[in-house]
């Protein structure tokens, strides 16, 4: 309970304001998602690498994340060709299960569990998931329809790649940003998760249970909060991490889905509404699955 309450509770909340927005308002989502995709979401990435130095808990915390995305990737790709979904379906199933929300979500969870010691291996997590959200989350979403030139160029154009490149460049030749500019740019990236979530709640409102594809989320559910943190497990095990590394790479690899993936979902219509939903009930699920996992590891 004093998790839910202190951590799970708040973020609820913001999914239901924006959900309460959207009922009242009936704005236009898609010029928010286009905001957050291409200014909030940029200066976020930029203002975390610009202040945070890569060590080798980094490179560690880096292979761990490739080889969990890809152990998910290969899974997912055989359990849609067993069950035979279109090539669409694979771009949606793709971003509701491979990528985690570690950030909003898991950041606070990991602070609540393990203290400062467990945030300094959180943090990169954090990084190194949106990163690959930039590039493979982005990848997912247009391949979909666009083929892959389509979606090489849509890649090669989000301006959060150059920000992931111009922050580690500016930090590693310390090269000091006027403090002017950089609270600046501290303004703006504070807002982005606040967005996405709101943004996340007001695409839920746009859904209906009769739009539920019950079947396919169950699918994201048992991938997202149960596979992927035994997948995790397995990986550090093989890997040989410490355990304190090793329990927060798990606990972040059983987060719900990324609430980033709704806005590429919604900015490039792969599957939005479906999306969505998969990351709206995996939140509320892992309400349970997260309680249950917090006492294993503690």
């Amino acid at each position: 309970m004093i998790v839910f309450w202190h951590v799970l509770f708040p973020v609820l909340l913001i999914f239901v304001s924006g959900f309460i927005l959207q009922k009242i308002f009936h704005l236009d989502i898609k010029p928010i998602s286009t905001m957050a995709v291409y200014l909030l979401l940029p200066l976020l990435v930029f203002d975390i690498f610009y202040k945070e130095a890569i060590n080798l808990s980094f490179y560690q915390v880096f292979a761990a994340a490739v080889l969990i995305m890809f152990a998910l990737i290969v899974l997912v790709v055989l359990l849609v060709k067993c069950f035979r979904f279109d090539r669409a379906s694979l771009s949606a199933l793709l971003l509701s299960t491979v990528f985690p929300n570690s950030g909003n979500f898991g950041i606070p969870v990991v602070l609540f569990a393990f203290g400062q010691k467990g945030l300094i291996y959180a943090m990169p997590m954090m990084i190194i998931h949106n990163v690959m959200m930039s590039t493979f989350g982005i990848y997912f979403a247009v391949s979909g329809k666009g083929g892959l030139k389509t979606a090489l160029r849509t890649v090669i154009a989000q301006p959060q790649n150059y920000a992931v490149v111009l922050g580690i460049l500016m930090q590693q030749f310390h090269i000091p940003l006027p403090g002017n500019i950089f609270q600046s740019v501290r303004y703006v990236s504070d807002a982005a998760i606040p967005v996405v979530m709101v943004v996340l709640g007001m695409q839920l409102a746009n859904v209906s249970l009769r739009q539920f594809k019950f079947g396919r989320i169950s699918f994201v559910l048992l991938i997202r909060l149960f596979a992927s943190p035994l997948i995790a497990w397995g990986i550090c095990a093989a890997l040989r991490l410490n355990p304190l590394l090793t329990d927060v790479i798990v606990l972040l690899s059983a987060m719900p889905s990324a609430a980033n993936t709704t806005l590429y979902a919604i900015q490039f219509n792969a599957q939005p509404k479906f999306v969505s939903s998969a990351t709206f009930v995996t939140t509320v699920t892992s309400i349970l699955t997260l309680a249950v996992l917090l006492n294993l590891l503690l």
